[in-house]
């Protein structure tokens, strides 16, 4: 009996979906019963029956999603006070009664379920085969703050929210040109997300923008809840631990991205903005390095490069020379490390593995746990860990040092998902270099390059400008020339407009320069 009522339930509910492909009839009862039948057992859709003039209406809208106010004073109250001695129509609805910026018609009942569901308010009235649809979101929502994730010494304090139209109003005002053009789709079959797509028309290689929305276009998936999502379905190699996307909070980062001829995806509900294509040397630029003296960040460029390598290979090297290699430790330090080692019951493989492992755990339970205890976590446990393993024996002191300096250089990379990148392939270069010693280490960073320059990214080289060479381009590279020497956007990129600023520009300050000498 209750699979029978079930499946009853089941192929009732099946039928309002059919409906719902109908137009909107003149019978607003009609209406109002598919759409109760659509949404039933759905508490947060509302269903607010009014009275205006001789005919009755409906205001439909998901709970929590609207301004209550804004409805009310726009929509509701201005309905029961205008119409009463006028008879409906949608153009009168539309051009005098509902005194909101944003209002559309609509025509069938499927309409009407997707814009409550995208937070739009939707008004049904008897006798009118239209509906209206007002745009009045509100709610209780994050508010514009700081970033969490990429903090900066100079430049802008705002950072990206959970709501869409924020986040493209965000860079629409940094970007002040009818040139920048925002595209919107919906993806997720159940979720129904929106997302938008931004790229500066002139400035973007058309070839690239129709790349993005035909691989956007290839995803069917029942929901998109995070921009994660988009990033895995669009990037050309799934298996690489590699990001071939950047993402961002900043709005500055992905404004200035713009003007350099990528594509930026926003999706709502995340405040996490993906930018394609992306090199690898993306990876290792912060947004302050524009802002401040460039002669400071050539010098912080470089040393971030240095400790990269550092953060790779340290552990490695380490177990490498160590275990196979004594003879290029100078004599003084041997016997220092031998010393340390005497009554460590494990070999040097092992117990750099241990290290590595605890300051990962460690790692991973600072970031879970509340932020004032997480940070208590992660300084204290590494104390109090690192020196209680030293005094049992466990491990020796040259090993702690060693795992630490690699655990501050990985924290010196700007973008956290090519730091975790970095952070996993140690392990394998801490194998290669207890099996093979140094011809181990260097045959996996030799490994690790190839795959580098195989990579590809929409089309773009990874590791462009250095592969394939572009002279021009290095100008942003390993160094960070002053702005007015950055006269040429990224070649790569751009196909037609290409000059950044004008050559008056650049001259005029190589004067100034010249004539102060």
């Amino acid at each position: 009996m209750k699979t029978f009522k079930k499946f009853k339930r089941l192929n009732s509910n099946a039928m309002a979906i059919d409906e719902t492909h109908k137009e909107i009839s003149t019978d607003l009862t009609e209406n109002i019963r598919i759409l109760k039948e659509l949404f039933k057992d759905c508490s947060d859709i509302v269903f607010r029956p009014i009275i205006a003039g001789k005919a009755h209406a409906y205001v439909l809208f998901v709970d929590g999603f609207i301004d209550s106010q804004s409805v009310e004073l726009h929509g509701i109250r201005q309905l029961l006070e205008e119409v009463e001695k006028e008879r409906l129509s949608v153009d009168l609805l539309m051009e005098r009664v509902l005194s909101l910026s944003s209002v559309n018609e609509i025509t069938k009942l499927d309409d009407v379920v997707s814009n409550v569901l995208k937070a739009n308010t939707v008004l049904l009235v008897e006798g009118l085969n239209k509906g209206i649809v007002f745009d009045a979101k509100g709610g209780d929502r994050r508010t514009v703050s700081e970033p969490q994730t990429e903090s900066a010494v100079r430049g802008p304090r705002e950072g990206f929210t959970e709501r869409l139209r924020v986040n493209t109003a965000l860079i629409r005002s940094r970007v002040r040109s009818n040139r920048l053009k925002i595209l919107s789709k919906d993806i997720g079959e159940e979720t129904q997300t929106g997302i938008a797509i931004l790229y500066v028309e002139g400035i973007a290689a058309p070839e690239l923008v129709e790349e993005v929305i035909s691989r956007l276009d290839k995803i069917k998936i029942d929901g998109i809840l995070e921009s994660g999502y988009i990033e895995e379905f669009i990037e050309d190699s799934a298996w690489s631990l590699f990001p071939q996307i950047q993402n961002t909070e900043r709005p500055d980062t992905v404004a200035a991205n713009l003007l350099e001829g990528r594509v930026a995806i926003i999706v709502d509900g995340t405040p996490f903005v993906l930018i394609m294509p992306a090199t690898f040397w993306q990876f290792f630029q912060a947004s302050e390095d524009y802002y401040g003296r460039f002669q400071i960040y050539i010098f912080l460029r470089i040393l971030r490069l240095v400790f990269v390598f550092i953060a790779l290979t340290l552990p490695g090297l380490y177990v490498a020379v160590t275990t196979y290699h004594q003879e290029m430790i100078p004599t003084s330090l041997l016997l220092s490390i031998a010393a340390s080692r005497e009554s460590i019951p494990f070999p040097m493989f092992v117990e750099v593995l241990i290290m590595e492992l605890s300051f990962e755990a460690l790692r991973e339970a600072g970031i879970r746990l509340p932020q004032v205890i997480g940070q208590a976590v992660g300084i204290l446990g590494a104390l109090v860990i690192g020196q209680a393993a030293v005094e049992a024996g466990i491990v020796s002191a040259p090993t702690v040092i060693v795992i630490s300096l690699t655990g501050i250089t990985s924290f010196t990379i700007p973008r956290f998902n090519m730091s975790i990148a970095f952070r996993l392939l140690r392990f394998p270069l801490i194998f290669l270099g207890a099996m093979f010693g140094l011809y181990g280490v260097v045959l996996g960073v030799l490994t690790v390059l190839t795959h580098l320059c195989k990579l590809r990214s929409f089309g773009i080289p990874y590791f462009w400008p250095l592969a394939p060479l572009s002279v021009k381009s290095l100008k942003d590279v390993f160094l960070r020339v002053p702005w007015w020497a950055m006269d040429r956007r990224p070649e790569q990129l751009v196909k037609e407009d290409i000059i950044r600023q004008s050559k008056e520009t650049s001259a005029a300050k190589l004067s100034e320069e010249g004539s102060s000498s």
